[in-house]
């Protein structure tokens, strides 16, 4: 059973950081290499779902972990409110339109699991819908991973409350860094216990066959590094090879 307050925010304090960006940077360049792969083989998709606090760092993490890829193999949506028509729809019906296609990496910032957290916290809907929806995104999920091939990675950034409350604070004093501050993003920090419970229902309800990472995020290189090898690895293991000409 996953338990945030059993896991570190910060990186292990034995890690080298110029060690750790060194690595950081091999495995840019084997993501290169195997994004181009998918794309040529085209069996398989890659969903990534990142999940966290406001000013985890969502958007740096997708900036940095992909800036080497072919922008024309990766796809970034963020889900915000549900728009009239999605609301018209069932709750899944807006993330299967942008689930990816084979050959394709797409990322959720922030992601299905939104309609479980939030309408949780404010109690928009009851405990019962709560358990339909787990259900449906559970199977949601092994549908992606069945019927076509999609390689599901889940990741929580695991920021603390402090560092949460510094990098809040730097979108108001740093001129550059305005544009991100939302005074909804400090009403939502008051609600920090009540997210700590939904997430913890998410991690260890929600496809326990596909399991969450939780990235501590305290520190942006290492959790770059920590997402960028859990990718990787998984990509890796798919055995992708070159399709060969076909012959007449």
């Amino acid at each position: 059973m996953i338990s945030l307050e059993k896991i570190s925010t910060s990186p292990p304090a034995e890690l080298s950081k110029a060690g750790v960006k060194k690595e950081r940077a091999d495995l840019l360049d084997q993501l290169e290499k195997l994004q181009n792969l998918l794309v040529a083989e085209s069996k398989h998709s890659l969903l990534i779902v990142l999940q966290g606090m406001d000013a985890s760092g969502k958007d740096g993490l997708v900036r940095k972990v992909f800036r080497e890829v072919s922008p024309a193999g990766v796809r970034v949506h963020s889900f915000k409110k549900p728009t009239d028509l999605e609301f018209a729809h069932d709750f899944l019906w807006r993330a299967h339109q942008v689930a990816p296609q084979k050959g394709m990496i797409q990322v959720f910032n922030r992601s299905h699991y939104e309609d479980i957290l939030i309408q949780r916290v404010h109690n928009w809907i009851d405990e019962n819908r709560i358990k339909q929806r787990i259900k449906h995104i559970n199977n949601f999920e092994q549908l992606l991973l069945e019927e076509n091939n999609t390689q599901v990675l889940k990741f929580y950034l695991h920021v603390s409350k402090e560092r949460q409350e510094e990098r809040l604070q730097e979108r108001i004093d740093i001129l550059r860094k305005n544009w991100k501050h939302n005074d909804g993003d400090w009403e939502e920090r008051q609600h920090w216990d009540a997210y700590m419970e939904a997430y913890h229902t998410c991690f260890n309800e929600c496809s326990p066959q596909i399991p969450w990472h939780i990235i501590p995020s305290d520190e942006n290189w290492y959790k770059e590094y920590s997402v960028l090898k859990v990718i990787v690895e998984t990509l890796n293991s798919l055995n992708m090879q070159y399709p060969p000409i076909e012959k007449d």
